[in-house]
């Protein structure tokens, strides 16, 4: 026989204190480049020896509704996604919705290197693809021993 009690159950205890420290620690990301749970539109951020790309997952926009503009080292992405809601009866009511609707705004703040006269933006399959070329003074080249 334990001499420790719990009036309650055991599992159900553990539940609410990850529940609890959940909404804790919801706020803080896990490290400076990441973001909290739910933001939108997620993205993807690659280098190559040419470009910066950004690659933002955002289906279900008007690609003539996205506003994008670079200040001071910082691009903005801008939109907003309209509720897709299937035909409803009157009165019934949503039982659980994950997809986001809205307006949104994210800001990546791009690397030295970045040149922002050399921006292209395409929007493919759903997915907003930013290229940002370098400075050429920060491009690799060979140098030649003489």
């Amino acid at each position: 026989m334990s001499d420790l009690y719990f009036g309650t159950d055991v599992f159900s205890e553990l539940d609410r204190l990850q529940r609890h420290m959940s909404s804790v620690f919801n706020g803080f990301p896990s490290s400076l480049r990441s973001s909290r749970a739910g933001t939108f539109p997620s993205l993807n951020i690659g280098t190559t020896d040419e470009a910066i790309e950004i690659v933002a997952f955002a289906p279900g926009i008007d690609p003539s509704k996205l506003e994008l503009s670079i200040d001071k080292g910082l691009l903005t992405i801008a939109g907003e996604r309209a509720a897709a809601r299937p035909a409803q009866e009157e009165g019934a009511r949503a039982y659980a919705q994950e997809r986001f609707n809205g307006a949104f705004r994210r800001v990546v703040e791009l690397p030295q290197q970045a040149d922002p006269d050399n921006v292209q933006a395409r929007y493919v399959d759903g997915c907003l693809v930013i290229t940002v070329g370098k400075r050429e003074a920060s491009k690799p080249r060979a140098i030649t021993v003489q």
